[in-house]
């Protein structure tokens, strides 16, 4: 169960569209930037705001890949396995990064919720493979060392 809070944002939120059909993608975009994943009961809230079915609006947040139900780390890390990365060696980045972040049995989100850990089909940055964006930040050429490193900064970053 959600505090009132989140639905108060909700409310802020909806208020900044329309209450129509046609804002719900805009509606859960901005909902899962302020929260970094889609609850589902705000999901919920928002169907009955906006005047849709729940099975509407979860039909359209999961066809897209984009929506979360799950809560996601402070920072997102998206290795690219496209065809030009994973040529280039993306597998041993991401085995390191599990290793590093102690992501076991299929878990992407560390226990502390500072790093969630995703692999991505393609980031559009083939000449500069391997890539890994660190939220919206692109980082190329990586390796397993480099990324280790980049983790370490983050943290000691986290830690000042």
């Amino acid at each position: 169960m959600l505090d009132e809070s989140f639905y108060r944002k909700a409310d802020e939120i909806i208020a900044n569209h329309t209450k129509e059909e046609r804002s719900l993608i805009p509606i859960i975009q901005d909902i899962q930037a302020e929260y970094r994943y889609l609850p589902p009961e705000l999901l919920t809230y928002v169907a009955k705001e906006i005047g849709i079915t729940d099975a509407r609006a979860y039909s359209v947040a999961s066809f897209y890949e984009n929506f979360s139900f799950e809560p996601k780390g402070k920072y997102i890390l998206k290795v690219c396995d496209g065809t030009a990365c994973h040529v280039r060696k993306s597998t041993p980045i991401m085995e390191r990064l599990r290793s590093d972040l102690k992501l076991e049995d299929g878990r992407q989100t560390t226990d502390d919720m500072m790093f969630t850990l995703e692999t991505v089909s393609c980031l559009g940055a083939c000449g500069l493979a391997p890539v890994m964006m660190v939220n919206d930040e692109v980082h190329s050429t990586m390796t397993p060392d480099k990324a280790t490193e980049l983790i370490n900064k983050i943290r000691g970053e986290e830690n000042e």
